[in-house]
């Protein structure tokens, strides 16, 4: 069984910074492919904002592009999303996603809102 526990949610003014952190726990070793975030705002689908793969490569959404930085701690599997620059359309509910070969995990999501 593998869990995902979320952190780093809340509420910022517009142009602020908050962190997410999504660590993964298992009574096993892990070993995830990729590690990443989506997120769901109200009335939409579900999409990604940005991964990192086990060998360190990385995409982004192109809404997030030099705003946010996705980074991996392989040892802790852990994975952090650093989003500067918040703007009101960001605000969704971030759910942090982790797949191995296997299997895909989900987290539980943490709710991110951005005031104007």
């Amino acid at each position: 069984q593998v869990q995902l526990e979320e952190s780093g949610g809340g509420l910022v003014q517009a142009g602020g910074s908050l962190r997410l952190s999504c660590a993964a726990t298992s009574g096993r070793t892990l070993r995830f492919n990729a590690m990443g975030w989506y997120r769901q705002a109200p009335g939409k689908q579900r999409e990604l904002v940005a991964y990192v793969t086990s060998g360190g490569s990385t995409n982004y959404a192109d809404s997030v592009k030099d705003r946010f930085t996705i980074s991996r701690d392989y040892a802790k599997n852990t994975v952090y999303l650093q989003m500067n620059s918040l703007k009101p359309e960001d605000t969704a509910v971030y759910y942090c996603n982790a797949v191995t070969v296997f299997a895909n995990y989900w987290g539980q999501g943490t709710q991110v809102t951005v005031s104007s």
